[in-house]
C-alpha cells in the first residue's frame, strides 16, 4: 500500500465543500452546448429540493422505511484479534436494500427527477449495483429505466444484470472501447444529448455540476450516521475512516461526515490491479494528472496521446480512469490520503472477512478492507479504524468461483 498527497494552501476543514459547483480548481461543467440548459435545469430544481423541508422529510422517510437505514456499525473483533493493532469497525452499507450504498443517491436523484416531471431514467453501471438501485427506484416511482453497461461487465456481473431485468429495466450493452464503466458513462451521456427529456441518474460523484454535489449530499448520510454511531459505541470519533475509491461516491459519503473533524484521518483506497504498468490498474489519483473527462475537471489517467487511459481492476466498480472532484481537492489540500492495493490484496481481505466475521464483501469494498487492515496493524489497541463496507459480494461470486479460491 502506497500513500500520496500534495499539500497546498487550502483550508483542510472546508476543502471538501463545493462553492458554485467547484471544488477548488476541480469540478465545473465542461459540456456540449446542447446539455447546458439540461444541467442548468437540474441544478435549479435540485437547489429548490435541498432547501425544501418537505423534500428532505420524504427522502429521510424512504431511507428509513424503504432502504432500511440507519445501517449497522459492526466491530470486527475476530479480525482484530487475529492481527492485533487497532479496533476495526465496518459501516454496513451492504445491509441496505439492494445491497450497497448506491440506493442512497438513487432515491434522492429520483425524487429530483419526479419533481422535474421526468418519466424515464437512464443510468450507467460497472459492478451493476448502481444499475440495480436505479432500476429499483424507477419501479418504485413508476418510471421507465435504461441502464448502460459495458459488455465485459455484463458477463462479470451476470447476477446483477438479471436483477435489473427482473425490476423492469432495459440493460443496454456497450460494445465500444474497453466495454467497461467509462464507456457506459460515454453511452449514457450520448443518450442524454440525443434525448434531453431523459433524466440521467449518475451513480458516482462525477460528471458535470450539479452531479458531484448531489451525490455527495445524498451519500453523506453514511458518514453522518457513522459519526454518531462511533461516538455512541466508543465515546470518541474514529482515528481513521477508510473507503474504496473508483469514481468515489461511497468514499464521498463516508468522508463528508468527518470533513470538519480534522483529527480524523481520511484514507481512500484505489485499485492497483495487476500492477502499476499502463492498463493494469485504475489508480487515478496516485498516477493521474489534472484534466477534463465526462464534463468535469479532476485527476485523470491518460495515454501518450492525452486520451483517457485503459484501466483495469478485478472490481468492476473501480475501473474508472478518473475520480470525483471532491477527492481531487481532498488530495491537494492534504485533508485525505490516497493509497492503492492490488487484486491479490483485495482477494485476501475478501477471504479474511468471509472466514473470520461471516460477512461476504463486494470486491470493491474488499479493497477498502485491505487498506484498513494494513493501517490497523500499525496502530495500538486504543485506536479505531472505520472501514466503509460499501456493498455485499453476492454479485462477485462467479468471479471468485472462476479464480478457484475456494475448492
Amino acid at each position: 500500500m502506497t500513500t500520496t498527497n500534495t499539500t497546498k494552501n487550502i483550508d483542510k476543514a472546508t476543502a471538501g465543500f463545493p462553492k458554485c459547483g467547484m471544488y477548488g480548481d476541480y469540478g465545473g461543467s465542461y459540456i456540449p452546448d446542447a446539455l447546458v440548459p439540461v444541467m442548468d435545469e437540474i441544478a435549479r430544481v435540485y437547489d429548490e429540493c435541498r432547501n425544501d423541508p418537505a423534500f428532505r422529510e420524504e427522502y429521510m422517510r424512504l431511507m428509513k422505511e424503504y432502504v432500511g437505514r440507519p445501517t449497522a456499525l459492526t466491530e470486527c473483533k475476530n479480525l482484530s484479534a487475529k492481527y492485533g493493532g487497532a479496533r476495526i469497525f465496518l459501516k454496513r452499507e451492504d445491509l441496505n436494500h439492494t445491497g450497497a450504498h448506491k440506493i442512497n443517491n438513487c432515491i434522492g436523484q429520483a425524487l429530483v427527477a419526479r419533481r422535474m416531471g421526468k418519466t424515464k431514467l437512464i443510468a450507467e453501471t460497472g459492478a451493476g449495483m448502481h444499475g440495480v438501485a436505479a432500476a429499483t427506484v424507477a419501479a418504485l416511482m413508476g418510471m421507465e429505466c435504461d441502464v448502460y453497461m459495458g459488455s465485459v461487465d455484463i458477463v462479470k456481473q451476470a447476477p446483477n444484470v438479471l436483477r435489473m431485468k427482473a425490476l423492469g429495466a432495459t440493460v443496454v450493452p456497450v460494445e465500444f472501447g474497453q466495454k467497461t464503466l467509462k464507456e457506459a458513462v460515454d453511452a449514457a451521456l450520448q443518450a442524454l444529448i440525443d434525448d434531453p427529456t431523459l433524466f440521467y441518474l449518475i451513480g458516482s460523484a462525477v460528471g458535470p455540476h450539479p452531479y458531484p454535489t448531489m451525490v455527495q449530499d445524498f451519500q453523506r448520510i453514511i458518514g453522518d450516521e457513522a459519526r454518531a454511531q462511533m461516538i455512541e459505541r466508543t465515546g470518541a470519533l474514529p482515528d481513521y475512516v477508510v473507503a474504496c475509491v473508483g469514481g468515489g461516491s461511497n468514499a464521498a459519503g463516508a468522508f463528508t461526515g468527518f470533513l470538519e473533524d480534522t483529527d480524523v484521518k481520511l484514507v481512500g483506497i484505489e485499485p492497483s490491479g495487476r500492477g502499476l504498468e499502463y492498463g493494469q490498474h485504475a489508480a487515478s489519483i496516485t498516477l493521474g494528472h489534472p484534466g477534463v473527462m465526462h464534463g468535469f475537471r479532476s485527476y485523470v489517467l491518460t495515454d501518450d496521446a492525452g486520451e483517457p487511459a485503459e484501466v483495469y481492476s478485478i472490481a468492476s466498480g473501480l475501473d474508472y480512469p478518473s475520480v470525483g472532484p471532491l477527492h481531487a481537492i481532498l488530495k491537494d489540500s492534504g485533508r485525505a490520503d490516497y493509497c492503492y492495493v492490488g487484486d491479490d490484496e483485495a482477494l485476501e481481505a475478501f477471504t479474511l472477512l468471509c472466514q473470520t466475521e461471516g460477512i461476504i464483501p463486494a470486491l470493491e469494498s474488499a479493497h477498502a478492507l485491505a487498506g484498513g487492515i494494513k493501517i490497523a496493524r500499525e496502530l495500538t489497541p486504543d485506536k479505531t479504524v472505520l472501514v466503509n463496507l460499501s456493498g455485499r459480494g453476492d454479485k462477485d461470486m462467479e468471479t471468485i468461483s472462476k479464480l478457484g479460491i475456494f475448492k
